[in-house]
């Protein structure tokens, strides 16, 4: 039971990996794919919300379905979706070709984005104890393998087609390899523990739909940091544009190391300790940035907005697959899929603010919403069931 556990885990590991490395090198691959469409940046803009359009339809379907048909099987299936439709991009050559592109590209990424984290839930309930955060750093590791080969791959010429067609074949080919180590549902639960399938049920949607308030309004904060810090201290501070770039990487930084440690203190303090106090840490942080007339303190802030907000969403995911075990699936499509629109919203938020007040005021709507989360991080506290992670004050 144990090595079946370990081999699980390590296969969540591979996906979570997979993804961050098959969205990474779209990112990477955004200038030239632009200029093989022959589109501008302003049209683009609108094209990337077909990519979210298309990435919340995917979680919304596939949660119910893994329900339905296991995260063994949807996980693998949704993972050759995402690499295959990786090539689609690459190929476009005019505005309706990408738009239909990132539309498939965005659904395969919301169907892996759902199936990998109900099954990162299931490994979890195995453990009893908190693993989910380390798996959300493997995802930004994943983003920066495709960094860096990416990098390397344009500096050959490679033509984006070619580049991504490749990274689609190893996509599929790693999707299949690592399925057969996924755990079956009857080995998802902690030794000893009964099956109690049927489970209690009274009073989860409004905890669900709760949890998924908070997953936006916190990944809204991510996005901000994603789109808008770069632009903080290059606007704000002047910084010169490559000190400029230093905000960002300080941020990510931050939350990788962050989702590396946040599963050794959240067994040790509780998933709402870490929400509460990761919560205001990220709104002391974010606050230091914005008032900063420096460019070193904004960086430092920055950093502690990253590292404060690192382990708060791995929570909620766990929180909503652990409310029911039949409905893991559709209860994290739901917190997924608000978390996912919060992020798009960043820059529909943000942007229209600047007209009314300088870019560094605006942040203080994502410290505002920081600081709800820390206020409800109670909502995490749930009678533990047997075989469970048992959460703590």
């Amino acid at each position: 039971m144990e090595r079946t556990l370990r081999a699980g885990r390590l296969a969540t590991f591979a996906y979570f990996v997979l993804n961050g490395f098959l969205m990474g090198m779209w990112i990477v691959h955004i200038p030239a794919v632009e200029d093989r469409a022959g589109i501008g940046h302003a049209v683009l803009g609108w094209l990337l919300l077909l990519l979210g359009a298309g990435a919340f339809v995917g979680m919304q379907i596939v949660g119910p379905l893994t329900d339905r048909l296991g995260a063994r099987t949807v996980v693998p299936v949704s993972a050759g979706v995402c690499a295959a439709a990786l090539v689609l991009p690459g190929l476009a050559t005019n505005v309706w070709a990408l738009g239909a592109a990132l539309l498939a590209l965005g659904f395969g990424n919301g169907c892996l984005d759902v199936s990998m984290n109900a099954h990162a839930v299931q490994v979890e309930r195995g453990y009893a104890r908190p693993v989910m955060s380390a798996f959300h750093a493997t995802f930004s590791i994943g983003g920066v393998l495709a960094a860096l080969v990416g990098a390397r791959t344009l500096s050959w010429g490679w033509s984006p087609a070619a580049t991504l067609g490749a990274v689609a074949l190893l996509g599929v080919a790693a999707a299949a390899a690592a399925a057969p180590a996924l755990l079956r549902p009857e080995l998802a639960r902690a030794p000893g523990a009964p099956d109690d399938r049927a489970g209690n049920r009274r009073g989860t949607p409004r905890r669900i739909w709760v949890l998924a308030a908070l997953a936006l309004m916190l990944m809204l904060c991510e996005g901000v940091a994603n789109d808008w810090s770069v632009l903080h201290l290059r606007d704000v501070l002047d910084a010169p544009a490559a000190t400029a770039a230093l905000a960002y990487g300080a941020f990510a930084t931050a939350m990788t190391v962050g989702r590396l440690l946040a599963d050794r203190v959240a067994a040790r303090f509780g998933p709402v300790a870490i929400l509460r106090y990761g919560a205001t840490v990220a709104a002391v942080g974010l606050t230091a940035a914005a008032l900063s007339p420096w460019t070193p303190l904004a960086l430092a802030g920055w950093t502690v907005f990253g590292a404060g907000l690192s382990g708060c969403i791995p929570q909620l995911f766990s929180a909503a697959g652990h409310a029911d075990r039949d409905a893991a699936g559709a209860n994290v499509s739901r917190v997924a899929g608000l978390g996912y629109l919060g992020m798009l919203a960043g820059p529909a938020v943000i942007g229209p603010l600047t007209h009314l007040m300088p870019l560094n005021l605006t942040f203080f709507l994502p410290v505002a919403f920081c600081a709800v989360a820390a206020c409800t991080a109670g909502i995490l506290r749930a009678p533990a069931r047997d075989g469970e992670p048992v959460t703590h004050p």
